[in-house]
């Protein structure tokens, strides 16, 4: 019996996440679909799995993570980050005291995220470099997303490009993969490597036909084959 409240605490806990997704999604997504995406979609991922994703032994770090998470929900991104006078501590401090925990992990993700928000890229990297891949297909692939954006927000195009590929083939999905080669197709054209760009492009076309970005590829592929 006691088993069976567990699962369905769980299975509960689980659907509640889904619809605090959701209502973020509704909220953001012109942002999500349209510029600055691979930041805030790590939200959405983190919020997806995160009681599964932390364990009991690291309950202690997840309640003040959780706490941290609040505060970023509500868009205090500089609270989240740094932490509350007498009140809640921040992802940084989240990170530093439970660094050697999944809940530790995912602070550094989550400060890398504040970081961005705030406009500083090269603070966000720094953050979003000491995180650990988690060996999952959503949040890991995500993290690093938001760090190739960060990279192409400081100039440092090639590094973007090919983190954005990376998580594109880490991720293997309709939701992420299509989102980040469509980023890194457009880099390329900022680049004048057309072929490259062509590539990337040409990917979503037969590979992720069930994606948002499949719907809009084919403008990206006519414009670049009108100009060979």
């Amino acid at each position: 019996m006691a088993k069976e409240n567990k699962k369905k605490n769980e299975v509960n806990e689980f659907d509640q996440t889904i619809e605090a997704s959701k209502t973020f999604f509704e909220k953001n997504k012109k942002t999500i679909l349209y510029g600055g995406g691979a930041v805030l979609f790590v939200i959405i991922a983190a919020l997806l799995i995160h009681q599964f994703y932390i364990t009991p032994r690291n309950e202690k770090a997840a309640v003040e993570l959780s706490k941290c998470e609040q505060l970023f929900l509500e868009g205090k991104y500089d609270k989240a980050l740094n932490g509350e006078v007498d009140g809640a501590a921040g992802f940084l401090s989240v990170a530093e005291q439970y660094g050697s925990t999944k809940a530790g992990n995912l602070a550094l993700m989550y400060a890398g995220i504040c970081y961005a928000q705030d406009g500083k890229a090269e603070e966000a990297i720094k953050m979003f470099e000491k995180f650990d891949d988690c060996g999952d297909a959503v949040v890991s692939p995500a993290a690093l997303g938001a760090l190739g954006n960060c990279y192409a927000e400081v100039g440092q195009n090639e590094k973007a490009i090919a983190t954005l590929l990376n998580a594109a083939k880490k991720a293997d999905n309709n939701t992420l993969s299509p989102m980040y080669l469509l980023q890194a197709g457009q880099i390329y054209e900022s680049l004048g490597q057309n072929d490259k760009a062509l590539e990337c492009y040409q990917q979503i076309k037969s590979k992720y036909q069930q994606s948002m970005q499949y719907g809009e590829i084919d403008k990206y592929l006519e414009r670049l084959n009108g100009t060979k």
